[in-house]
């Protein structure tokens, strides 16, 4: 029963930290396109003037990105969890 509670309790700051993952996620894939590519915009995978190599290369960039972030929140929100509840989450 007090798994439960704790997970209802939880789950607000579970969506703040995500949504806060995407916003983060974002900015740090600008960031990275504009070091790699030299551009401010990356390309859009309907773009008529961007190749596919291009276009790639900037989904591969993106989705690591996402995924090193979304590991990293999920992770610390894990430990955060177990600091406060004593318990590790399911």
């Amino acid at each position: 029963m007090a798994g439960k509670i704790q997970k209802m309790a939880l789950k607000p700051m579970n969506v703040a930290a995500g949504f806060a993952a995407g916003a983060a996620a974002g900015f740090l894939f600008k960031q990275a396109w504009k070091f790699v590519a030299g551009e401010d915009d990356a390309p859009d995978a309907g773009d008529p003037d961007r190749g596919w190599g291009e276009i790639l290369v900037a989904a591969a960039i993106q989705g690591a990105i996402f995924s090193i972030v979304k590991a990293a929140v999920h992770r610390g929100g894990v430990i955060t969890t177990h600091k406060l509840t004593g318990t590790w989450p399911d």
